[in-house]
């Protein structure tokens, strides 16, 4: 076992694990996108992002693909890792702004906008389906293609697949294949039905006090108050 530090919060972890694994074992939340249990880590997507360190040589890391270490300091949620969040939520948005599950994280984060042109693409590239092909189907018929901007994900030589089982695996776990409730024709980037408030703490704090151990942050109480004020005036 090693121990380390999550969120102000002394905790153990089993050698090998990731950083991921040991937020989720302790129940700190932490957005994945291209990241499964059952598929090997990836760390394509960017969104698991976490700061690890402290002071000016602090930096962030995929906690999906970051092995935990003794003495580790990890902060799952600080101004700086939700810049970080937010603009890849942005540059996924995008790419695809059709899908549900990228809307509901735009919403989640507080994305209002997006100020990047729209790709109207159908595939964020986060290999979730490559990786169910070849490791759970047992499969291997289909693979990334191309380098950069012009990378995409097809069977070989862009011709039908005589390995493919017609198993749907792809399409059951790709996060872009449920369309936002607006359906799929949708123009505008983004729907913002489910926007949620943000931490106000991050306003007055590096982090966000709610998922750090004193809990004594009251900026939250402090927003409630004004706002019951500004309806009593």
């Amino acid at each position: 076992m090693v121990n380390l530090k999550i969120n102000d919060m002394d905790v153990m972890a089993e050698e090998g694990q990731t950083v991921l694994e040991a937020c989720q074992f302790y129940g700190i939340d932490v957005p994945t996108l291209c990241y499964n249990e059952g598929l090997s880590p990836y760390g394509g997507c960017r969104l698991c992002v976490v700061e690890i360190g402290e002071g000016r040589s602090a930096k962030l890391v995929t906690s999906c693909t970051y092995p935990v270490s003794e003495g580790l300091v990890v902060r799952t949620r600080t101004r700086r890792v939700d810049r970080a969040r937010r603009m890849v939520i942005e540059l996924l948005l995008a790419r695809c702004h059709t899908s549900k599950t990228l809307q509901d994280l735009a919403s989640q984060y507080g994305v209002e906008k997006v100020r990047f042109s729209l790709k109207n693409d159908d595939c964020i590239l986060c290999g979730l389906c490559v990786r169910m092909c070849k490791e759970q189907m047992m499969a291997d018929a289909i693979g990334f293609v191309d380098r950069g901007k012009d990378m995409k994900i097809t069977t070989p030589y862009n011709a039908k697949s005589d390995v493919c089982r017609r198993c749907g695996g792809c399409m059951y776990i790709c996060p872009v294949c449920s369309a936002r409730c607006q359906g799929p024709d949708t123009k505008d980037a983004l729907c913002n039905g489910c926007l949620n408030m943000q931490p106000t703490c991050l306003e007055s704090y590096d982090d966000a006090q709610c998922f750090m151990s004193e809990g004594n942050c009251g900026t939250c109480v402090r927003e409630k108050a004004k706002e019951g004020g500004n309806k009593g005036v």
